[in-house]
């Protein structure tokens, strides 16, 4: 046989064993769990850290505000340095919509070592315990007024029901989410009746424009198969990872896996955050949502390839050795076969032809799923190759950036290569 058709046979391999020996991560049925609601339903605080992020706030948390959760509910908006009034936004949101307390706080700048969204995480979550403390006392019960530079709003139901250690559960979420009015009590059913320590949703992300539709589903099958969504949910499992725009965690476990500190240099911080939970004897749950949606506009092939640039070299440890052979491997797997199905028919190379229709054939069936999940139309499957060759260039663009002192960057902050790599 022909090198191509050596190739495209290791490509046929390959794709064999991605199709049924890594977690089935094609399909795309891991939706939350059986859920029944608790006979008393535990207290929450939302903590959402927002960075300039005055233009989404109007679509994503008069969301929150309408949650129908039945217990003690309380959200506390991190205002990480914005200079848009996304601290204002977030108040007159409150005041217009009502809904449970909403406490708005400014830490200010990160300390050196954490990177900006695990620093807001980290006020978020302890004004939240803070908060239920003084309300397990009865102290500061019903209080609104936030702390630091931040103002709050709501009074009543503030901390009620928190207990002295704070909220039983924390809802992680992005700014740029949305939720459907029965997202956190189907959170918390699925935790409570599973046993689950966090339960995470990967969002249904945008697909508005034609860029859009062409990567946003390509980046949840890549993520997929980096982490098969049915190896975090079983039981003992040694592969961990969530979705940092959902997650919902039990408090006691983050201070048992002294969550975000444990983290603060982690630019992949949804995945360093399953680890640690993890490493501290939780139960994990990933998987897709239906009724959880990011709403953040990714319009132009610049914006998304911003996204995926700002930390595709964190996923490989910042490691050039791993980057040569990601990108062998991305050749191999997604070059290849279109490459010898030309082969073989422009340059009649049967068995180059036949094994690289065979792999294109497998590859285009394992997308679809995603493609039906996210509402798009089949034959997008068969434009994979060149959707790969794209995050192959991020990837690679990535790396050129660390390396020029770039590294990953987010709305004014660039992060050097941690010292201790915590995702690792």
């Amino acid at each position: 046989m022909s090198t191509i058709a050596w190739i495209a046979l290791a490509s046929v391999a390959a794709w064999a064993w991605l199709l049924l020996g890594q977690g089935f991560f094609w399909r795309t049925d891991q939706r939350l769990p059986r859920r029944a609601a608790p006979a008393r339903w535990p207290s929450v605080a939302v903590v959402v850290p927002a960075r300039d992020e005055a233009d989404v706030l109007p679509l994503s948390l008069p969301s929150l505000l309408a949650q129908d959760y039945p217990g003690p509910m309380e959200i506390f908006l991190v205002d990480d340095g914005s200079e848009d009034g996304t601290g204002d936004v977030a108040r007159a949101l409150a005041v217009r919509h009502g809904g449970p307390p909403l406490t708005v706080v400014s830490p200010g700048a990160p300390e050196p070592g954490w990177t900006g969204k695990l620093w807001a995480l980290r006020h978020g979550i302890g004004l939240a315990r803070a908060r239920g403390a003084e309300a397990g006392t009865g102290a500061g019960a019903g209080a609104g007024a936030g702390t630091g530079t931040g103002a709050g709003t709501g009074g009543g139901a503030a901390g009620a029901g928190a207990g002295a250690g704070g909220p039983e559960y924390l809802l992680l979420t992005d700014a740029d989410i949305a939720h459907e009015p029965d997202s956190l009590r189907e959170l918390v059913s699925a935790a409570t009746s599973n046993g689950l320590d966090l339960v995470s949703q990967m969002a249904r992300l945008r697909t508005a424009t034609a860029w859009e539709r062409l990567i946003v589903p390509a980046f949840v099958y890549f993520f997929a198969k980096l982490y098969p969504f049915r190896r975090v949910n079983r039981v003992g499992a040694r592969t961990a990872a969530a979705a940092g725009g959902c997650v919902l965690l039990r408090t006691e476990t983050a201070v048992r896996a002294r969550v975000p500190e444990s983290i603060r240099q982690a630019v992949i911080d949804d995945v360093s955050l399953a680890r640690a939970v993890q490493r501290a004897g939780g139960r994990i749950w990933l998987g897709l949502a239906d009724r959880v949606d990011s709403i953040r506009p990714y319009p132009r092939l610049a914006d998304l390839w911003r996204m995926v640039a700002r930390s595709a070299y964190a996923q490989l440890w910042h490691n050039p050795f791993l980057l040569v052979g990601t990108v062998a491997g991305l050749a191999v797997v997604y070059v290849a076969p279109p490459a010898a199905l030309c082969a073989g028919l422009f340059a009649g190379d049967e068995a180059a032809g036949l094994l690289g229709a065979a792999a294109w054939a497998v590859m285009t069936g394992t997308y679809v799923p995603v493609l039906r999940y996210y509402r798009q139309s089949l034959w997008q499957a068969l434009l994979l190759p060149f959707t790969a060759c794209l995050y192959l260039c991020m990837t690679v663009d990535s790396a050129v950036r660390h390396h020029q002192g770039r590294g990953a960057s987010w709305k004014g902050r660039t992060y050097p290569r941690p010292r201790v790599a915590p995702e690792r």
